[in-house]
């Protein structure tokens, strides 16, 4: 009876209790600023999800490389996380059957059903959940807004990543053919091919241009907007942060906002929640963006009725 008292005593150490898991699946690196991770930790820690306190983060950095990939994914496997949560359709199907039958919370700029992801979006099946930025369903709508800032506009050079999985260009074409303009279609691989397609925009004679979102087209947003910009051609994409980079105006979801939602996903995961039962979102809100700064640069008076519209005016 002594020995049982002794056993029970509440000074004696008691086994730490694991933390429930989350790795990070990054395809760039942790500088200059930390995103996604960080919008993913945020919308963590909105939900009462605390690094260190009562979860624990795992963020493997691919540094740009997709070859590398796999094998972080396979990294996170052994490490026995509770949920891996990437951004990017490159991402997530590269790694969607590596991590399987682990939870994977992905966000993707496609319609995922559409690209052979997920079963549907209301129950995705296996073992994907996560949102959509669903970038093609609003390629027509950027398109008439770029009408309407140039109402003379006839000619459109698009900028794409063939290589991408995107509808985007295909969305396009019954919106261009509307609204009466032509396009002039640019397709770019890879950086080292991004001089030579803007050449080939700047020699097209198009009235503006249009870029497309993919990966490697967004990390070089601030070249692209340079060229065009001293070539007085307005650009017109879907991420904010093309805006930002000087490009004269973005219409899309507000990917940020996105981003943190999918924290909600793996807090209904790590409560027992099955990634499969989880609806896959779509945006609900849309960022029209535009730059006050750039649109001097080029000559080009905005309509009052859109810089009204903007959500976000770069002065």
């Amino acid at each position: 009876m002594a020995a049982l008292l002794v056993s029970a005593s509440p000074g004696e150490a008691q086994p730490a209790k694991r933390l429930p898991q989350v790795g990070l699946l990054v395809y760039g690196s942790p500088s200059p600023a930390p995103f996604p991770e960080g919008a993913v930790v945020a919308g963590l820690k909105e939900l009462g999800w605390v690094e260190g306190q009562n979860i624990a983060l795992l963020i493997r950095y691919a540094e740009g490389r997709p070859e590398r990939l796999p094998d972080l994914a396979r990294d996170l496997v052994g490490a026995k996380v509770d949920v891996i949560v990437t951004v990017g359709t490159d991402v997530a199907r590269l790694v969607k059957s590596v991590v399987a039958p682990i939870p994977l919370v992905a966000a993707v700029s496609e319609d995922p059903v559409e690209i052979g992801l997920v079963s549907s979006l209301s129950r995705p099946g296996g073992n994907m959940t996560g949102v959509t930025f669903i970038s093609s369903e609003l390629a027509g709508k950027r398109l008439e807004l770029l009408k309407e800032l140039l109402p003379r506009a006839r000619r459109v050079a698009v900028l794409w990543d063939p290589t991408h999985v995107d509808s985007e260009v295909r969305e396009l074409e019954p919106a261009a053919r509307s609204l009466g303009i032509t396009l002039q279609s640019v397709e770019v691989r890879t950086t080292e091919e991004l001089d030579g397609a803007l050449r080939a925009v700047a020699a097209g004679g198009a009235d503006a241009v249009m870029v497309v979102p993919a990966r490697m087209l967004n990390l070089n947003a601030k070249r692209i907007a340079e060229f065009v910009r001293e070539r007085r051609l307005p650009a017109v994409s879907m991420w904010g942060s093309f805006a930002d980079a000087g490009g004269l105006m973005t219409y899309g979801p507000d990917i940020p906002a996105m981003i943190r939602r999918m924290a909600t996903h793996v807090d209904k995961i790590l409560k027992g929640a099955r990634p499969g039962d989880l609806p896959i979102e779509r945006p609900t809100r849309f960022e029209l963006v535009v730059n006050l700064r750039t649109a001097k640069a080029l000559g080009v008076t905005l309509p009052h009725s859109l810089l009204l519209r903007a959500d976000r005016v770069i002065e």
